[in-house]
């Protein structure tokens, strides 16, 4: 939050230039005949990038073996609020872009959920909040995320080399019978995780998906007992990246991202269908598609919700949901990259929106709708 501040300060300040500048300084790593070239911005954006989604990858691998997400019954409500908070966020974009060919390119922006961010606004509740509550926020941001990362493989992939993709390939054997041989130690995986992720950044497959596919094959449990840590690689490896992520990574990319110049901005910029759509798909969007599935599945008999938490509860969730920036942020620069359409800042300015209005609404019906803690 401090770094998205800072970033808006110096984006309308003196220092604008310098600023803009600075993230496009162009860094070059050449090794004989491989040559990696891009301005400072993207090293961020693909390079830095890549180790948060590794992160994620091993939270994901985490939950689906032995957490929230172990089970059927866990795991069918949380993952379907996460597709009708993807899809209804989008189809509300798409509804408001419709004919637009270039701004359609970022119909999958207000799809993303902040889980580090809603899981701050929740946590500032304190022990008001259900477990049951909490697991259900997580498991939904978790489902939103391997969501994300199955639109940026697919609609946000281009220019496919086949020389690249078949190096790729290569190096994912590797870890497969690294993980097969029951290979414990880590620096395996990571001197095969660096070549994929430059094999996946030369293919046209965005190369933070590189980070995700490694995560995929770090072992979660030894071959000597269960995962329990310090045995478990996986949690070992989860528990050292964690502060490296959430206060080196995820702070230098908000910096490079956040940076809207608003003092050149009008209301009128607030009501362009692209800001607008990014805003009401996380604030309306989401709410509606999360509420109205969950619904619908408990009422179908689907899923049921968990023992001690109620609708108003749910919804002050759902709610929450609609904090996209972090993800929001990366995909609009995954859609925008180039500022197509002329509509450079017009999206994080729909984000930022969108996320302010989410999280403070979401945090005041929470407060209203939860019970006192014991003793107060």
């Amino acid at each position: 939050m401090a770094a998205s501040v800072l970033a808006l300060a110096v984006a309308n300040s003196p220092l604008a230039a310098p600023y803009a500048g600075l993230l496009d300084l162009p860094i070059e790593v050449r090794i004989g005949a491989l040559r990696i070239a891009k301005p400072l911005l993207l090293w961020i954006n693909d390079g830095l990038m890549a180790v948060f989604f590794f992160l994620v990858g091993l939270e994901l691998k985490r939950e689906m073996l032995e957490g929230h997400l172990s089970s059927v019954r866990r795991a069918s409500l949380p993952a379907l609020a996460a597709l009708g908070g993807m899809l209804a966020p989008a189809a509300l974009y798409a509804i408001l872009n419709r004919g637009d060919a270039a701004a359609m390119r970022g119909w999958a922006i207000p799809a993303a959920t902040d889980i580090a961010f809603a899981l701050g606004v929740l946590s500032l509740l304190g022990n008001r909040v259900p477990a049951a509550l909490k697991a259900f926020l997580l498991s939904v941001a978790i489902f939103d995320d391997l969501g994300a990362i199955v639109v940026i493989a697919v609609f946000y992939t281009t220019g496919l080399s086949l020389l690249a993709l078949g190096l790729a390939a290569l190096f994912l054997t590797g870890l497969v019978v690294l993980n097969r041989s029951g290979v414990t130690r880590l620096a395996p995986y990571i001197l095969l995780g660096v070549p994929l992720w430059v094999a996946v950044l030369k293919s046209g497959v965005h190369a933070t998906l590189a980070g995700v596919v490694l995560a995929f094959f770090i072992p979660l449990r030894t071959q000597g007992g269960a995962g329990a840590a310090p045995a478990s690689p996986l949690r070992q490896l989860e528990h050292t990246l964690h502060p490296w992520v959430a206060f080196g990574v995820l702070p230098i990319f908000a910096f490079a991202n956040a940076g809207v110049p608003v003092l050149t901005l009008s209301f009128t910029d607030l009501t362009h269908p692209v800001p607008l759509g990014i805003a009401l798909g996380l604030f309306l969007g989401k709410q509606l598609g999360i509420m109205g599935i969950s619904w619908l599945a408990v009422r179908l008999g689907l899923a049921s919700l968990a023992e001690g938490v109620r609708w108003p509860q749910l919804y002050g969730v759902a709610l929450l949901c609609g904090i996209g920036f972090t993800m929001s942020l990366f995909i609009a620069s995954l859609a925008f990259e180039q500022g197509g359409g002329g509509y450079a800042g017009l999206e994080r300015l729909g984000i930022l929106a969108g996320t302010l209005i989410s999280a403070l609404v979401g945090y005041v019906v929470l407060r209203t709708v939860l019970d006192d803690p014991p003793g107060v």
